[in-house]
């Protein structure tokens, strides 16, 4: 006889998990988070600053106090107005040499890698060219022949020779991309050639494509900052290499005045370190692979498996059991 079955409760919906979980952000990338946008609130709070970068508040070299908290410069002006002002000028030449680079990289990379065949091999050849030869010699060439050199042609100079690296690596990921069963399956369904590089190809390396920006933009301002420290950096402007330009001309080392060519280098530091830790954990983010705690994870799923099938055998067996410990078939008899 049949017994009755218990009254179900009611079930409860199970709360989604939150999306962004599965990103696993790591400890290095709030770090670096945190670097990148403090150096970025340093730059924009020159706007609110009460000197100006180009005032002249004090005489040469006067050091930390009396209303200014870094001192002055070789020209009298607020070391601390100056370096926002020039930590906002670099990060807008390396936001946009890091834009030119990446886009013309992507797009090089993208190309090559889908078509091949000689094709790949032409565009290939002139990358390795471009890459055969120093950009910074190329840089001084191209900045000596500028007439007037301003923030957004030096820019794109910097965006121009720093492609190539991108340009190899996305197209690596492409080749492999372009052979999969997605890719066919667009080509027999008569997709254009920009049309399946932008909806089939482009989104599989999009990761790869924002790490890659990120160390454009880090490689831009350093390289800004050589360019500077040699002269030739944007004409009318402030930025962290002229102000280690002007440093070093007046003798601010020999001279023991420290508050005029440590901060800018600081803030240099804390740029190229802040944004090669944000490229590291993005990578982490991206790859789970290569996440910290990895293989703790794993260990744990692994015994968390195992206890759960060492409850269903347990739980099995009692089942074959009688409800008396005697097997089912002689309870039946």
């Amino acid at each position: 006889m049949s017994t009755p079955n218990a009254p179900v409760a009611d079930e409860k919906p199970v709360p989604r998990g939150n999306p962004f979980r599965s990103l696993n952000f790591s400890g290095r990338f709030w770090i670096a988070l945190v670097l990148v946008v403090g150096v970025i609130l340093l730059g924009l709070a020159g706007y609110v600053y009460p000197t100006g970068p180009g005032e002249k508040v004090a005489s040469l070299y006067d050091p930390p106090g009396a209303g200014l908290p870094l001192g002055s410069d070789n020209f009298g002006h607020d070391v601390l107005a100056v370096l926002m002002a020039g930590t906002r000028t670099s990060l807008i030449i390396g936001l946009v040499a890091g834009i030119v680079a990446t886009v013309i990289g992507v797009i090089v990379g993208l190309v090559a890698g889908y078509i091949g065949g000689w094709f790949e091999e032409l565009l290939m050849g002139a990358t390795n060219v471009v890459l055969a030869i120093p950009s910074i010699i190329v840089l001084i060439l191209i900045s000596i022949s500028l007439p007037q050199s301003s923030i957004w042609s030096l820019a794109v100079v910097i965006g121009i020779t720093s492609w190539p690296w991108t340009a190899r690596a996305v197209r690596a990921q492409a080749s492999s991309i372009a052979t999969r069963e997605h890719i066919d399956v667009a080509r027999l369904s008569g997709a254009r050639l920009p049309g399946i590089l932008l909806r089939d190809v482009l989104p599989y390396i999009l990761s790869y494509t924002v790490m890659a920006f990120v160390l454009q933009v880090a490689g831009a301002i350093l390289a800004e900052s050589s360019l500077s420290m040699l002269g030739l950096g944007p004409s009318g402007a402030n930025s962290l290499g002229i102000q280690l330009h002007w440093a070093l001309a007046f003798q601010a080392v020999g001279g023991g005045a420290w508050w005029a060519f440590l901060p800018p280098t600081i803030v240099l530091t804390l740029v190229s370190f802040g944004f090669l830790l944000l490229q590291s954990s993005l990578d982490e983010v991206f790859n789970p692979r290569l996440r910290r705690g990895k293989r703790k994870q794993m260990k744990q799923a692994a015994a968390r498996r195992a206890e759960e099938a060492r409850l269903l055998a347990a739980q099995t067996a009692r089942t074959v059991q009688g409800p008396a410990g005697a097997p089912r078939g002689k309870e039946l008899a």
